[in-house]
């Protein structure tokens, strides 16, 4: 009982931290349903289309995954941001568990089994009880997340006893399934490197990888609050951003605002945004972007605002989204880097004003972004720029270490040079 707790305190190391758990609602929302009923939905859902699921569909895979370097995926943009290594690297294969929604990449991600998953659920009582008694408001709040996370550690123990990867690579590093693969990676004694894909937050896991190619000052700097850094540290950009380094814009007039939303944001505040935008800017092109998570029908709720396109963020990667813009508004959003990489002009704007969102990544605090605190305020900022947005790119060094210097745009080329360093050892 006391491994078992030792291993599934660290599998849920963010998700049950005071940090995660003093976020606002609609952060949690995002991860767990604020409505307890909708959380035992969800539960009873998991078991149903899940587990049991699982026994009887079908485990794709379309490579010999014995002794490959494994590149372990749980979401598309974990696929956009290791894809250098697996068109560099003969033996790289991209991983996933049985179930797992990749969006537009689900048919070329290899599958594991999670059959034997099923069997490990006795251990979620106990599991429970022990939370209840030393994480009361987190066990309370989160029990799904709890019942969703047992048998990950298990079953990829036995699975990577029977493969055997020469090395996992990862590109999340406190997701449940993904930290259950680095510890059993670990106590198999495996390899294991962290390909940062998104900007990070002091309320991560420490790092606990082998080697850690992390975009910039700011990421390491994170996590050295996070605790200590044990393994190998290497900065190196944004690998999934180089192909796009090419298109950074330069000084321009205003022709296409973009707004990315996720579900911290409220559906009110984005559509009066919009129209606002709409009105205020009748001659420019509006693209509304919505998270990969995001169900939310926009189209209904904008009541048919034709002027206003719709971005499908699971069809379109979000550089190509960005390459359309002049101005990018979002909230607390990773996608504010992104853009000013591609010198895009970025604007913080909080819409979600019923709740207290700090700034989340420092992108305020650091410069990154310019910020705008109403919407009378927004429409000024962008009157006043509309002839010749400003060049912002640089302010991202910070962010991103090979920004203005020769490794700008060779960021893969750069990691690749550090990982197969790595894999000679």
């Amino acid at each position: 009982m006391r491994e078992w707790i030792s291993i599934y305190k660290n599998i849920l190391y963010m998700h049950f931290s005071d940090g995660f758990y003093a976020l606002p609602e609609s952060a949690k929302n995002a991860v767990s349903p604020t409505n307890p009923f909708l959380r035992l939905a969800k539960l009873l859902g998991y078991t149903l289309l899940r587990l049991v699921g699982n026994i009887f569909s079908g485990v794709k895979q379309t490579e010999n995954l014995h002794g490959k370097v494994w590149l372990y995926v749980v979401s598309q943009n974990n696929i956009d941001s290791l894809s250098f290594i697996q068109n560099n690297l003969s033996d790289a294969a991209f991983v996933a568990g049985q179930s797992k929604d990749i969006g537009k990449y689900n048919k070329m991600v290899n599958r594991l089994s999670l059959r034997r998953k099923l069997l490990y659920y006795y251990k979620f009582f106990p599991l429970l009880l022990y939370f209840l008694q030393n994480r009361k408001k987190q066990a309370i709040r989160f029990y799904d997340v709890l019942y969703d996370a047992v048998g990950f550690y298990e079953v990829y123990l036995h699975q990577l006893q029977k493969y055997k990867p020469s090395c996992i690579v990862f590109a999340n590093d406190h997701n449940a399934d993904a930290r259950a693969m680095l510890l059993a990676a670990k106590q198999l004694g495996i390899k294991t490197v962290y390909v940062q894909h998104a900007s990070v937050s002091p309320i991560f896991p420490p790092l606990a990888f082998d080697l850690n190619l992390l975009e910039g000052q700011d990421a390491l700097e994170k996590y050295k609050q996070c605790g200590p850094v044990p393994g190998k540290v290497e900065l190196i950009g944004m690998p999934k951003a180089d192909a796009f380094v090419p298109f950074r814009k330069p000084q321009r007039s205003v022709t296409t605002i973009g707004l990315a939303c996720n579900l911290m944001d409220e559906t009110a505040e984005i559509t009066h945004l919009v129209t606002k935008l709409s009105q205020a800017f009748p001659e420019l092109r509006i693209i509304l972007r919505p998270h990969p998570r995001d169900s939310r029908n926009f189209k209904t709720d904008l009541h048919n605002n034709t002027t206003v396109e719709i971005s499908d963020s699971r069809l379109v990667q979000t550089f190509d989204f960005l390459k359309e813009l002049d101005v990018l508004i979002s909230g607390n959003s990773g996608i504010h880097l992104e853009a000013v990489l591609l010198n895009v002009w970025a604007i913080f704007y909080n819409m979600n004003p019923s709740e207290n969102l700090a700034d989340y990544y420092g992108f305020i605090r650091n410069g990154l972004v310019d910020t705008a605190p109403d919407h009378p305020s927004l429409v000024k900022l962008i009157q006043e720029n509309q002839q010749q947005t400003p060049e912002v790119y640089l302010r991202a060094q910070y962010y991103n270490a090979t920004v203005g210097i020769p490794y700008d745009g060779k960021s893969g080329q750069l990691a690749l040079q550090h990982l197969e360093q790595f894999l000679e050892l």
